[in-house]
């Protein structure tokens, strides 16, 4: 990675885990990025000492958070790398609403970022590409070639709604249309889970994990909808959902909408996932998929990123 410029998350320490594997492979921090301000529960917003954070695609809605001004950085073309963290979709989420790839890794495979266990170090970047790189100098993995994807042996279920979440339907339209695309092109085995699946809403787990207060009925919580995923996983390959159940959101925050509703799940579970960009709104908002994959096949889970993303090809990557 000799010369390549990346930028830091604000709240990240230069000499963290990433950060000095990426140096240590020539890449050049050359700023830290912005992370919400003080002052809302909600954490889908950036702000600095300029102001607030605006979305290179719309200026009047968030770049998502809270790796916010990471997602914005990649996708205004600033740096083509970003550092940031997940704790229930920091990551992906930004990713998603900027049209650019986050990636949150299996836990374990780099500490976590807090004492819950729950927030996980990762990319993103303007390419799957650019993902796989990070996978290779932060992770020591070996390149993707070591996994081979071929549309018809590919077997993926798609849940828009992973039977808890209200998603806006202009979301749930873009996000299935690409994955149709993805099928339709490549031959893949789709299976439709939206009335199949019925895992159980992990909010009351996840709050409780990250306060420290789980009880038995969140343990109950996350041990069925672990067992739910893992009988999942012996059928198919992958899990693919929209990243977020809603839009990128004003200044004035999602309202009601919970934007974690889809990603905060894999968190819990440990499951690697990635969020691509799956095309815009009618008002031109970025919209994104989420690809979650067994836990530790992470290459597996590249190896589908990258088939997506040359058969179903964001309009700006050949720019």
């Amino acid at each position: 990675m000799a010369g390549v410029p990346f930028a830091v998350k604000g709240t990240e320490r230069i000499d963290s885990v990433q950060v000095r594997r990426l140096v240590a492979a020539g890449a050049v921090p050359v700023g830290a990025t912005s992370v919400p301000g003080p002052g809302t529960e909600w954490k889908t917003w950036g702000m600095t000492d300029r102001g607030r954070t605006v979305n290179p695609w719309r200026r009047d809605v968030t770049p998502g958070g809270s790796s916010a001004g990471a997602a914005a950085a990649v996708a205004a073309g600033m740096v083509p790398l970003a550092t940031a963290s997940d704790g229930a979709g920091s990551t992906r989420i930004p990713a998603a609403w900027c049209g650019v790839v986050g990636y949150k890794p299996t836990t374990g495979l780099l500490a976590s970022r807090d004492r819950s266990g729950l927030a996980i170090s990762g990319p993103i970047a303007r390419s799957v590409a650019g993902i796989e790189l990070y996978r290779q100098v932060v992770l020591g993995a070996q390149p993707q070639s070591a996994v081979t994807v071929g549309g018809a042996q590919l077997r993926v279920a798609w849940s828009a709604t992973l039977e808890f979440n209200q998603v806006d339907p202009e979301v749930a339209r873009v996000a299935g249309q690409a994955v149709r695309a993805w099928s339709s092109r490549t031959g893949l085995s789709l299976e439709d889970l939206d009335t199949a699946l019925v895992l159980t809403d992990p909010a009351a787990s996840w709050f409780a994990k990250r306060g420290g207060q789980e009880g038995d009925t969140t343990r109950e919580d996350d041990a069925r909808n672990r067992t739910l995923l893992n009988e999942l996983f012996d059928s198919v390959d992958l899990l693919i959902t929209p990243t977020t159940p809603n839009l990128a959101h004003g200044p004035d925050g999602p309202g009601k909408a919970m934007s974690v509703g889809v990603t905060w799940l894999f968190n819990l579970t440990g499951h690697p996932a990635l969020s691509l960009p799956a095309g815009f709104s009618d008002d031109g908002r970025p919209v994104g998929v989420q690809l979650v994959a067994p836990h530790r096949h992470d290459d597996l889970l590249l190896a589908a990123a990258a088939d997506f993303e040359n058969f179903v090809p964001w309009m700006y990557l050949t720019l």
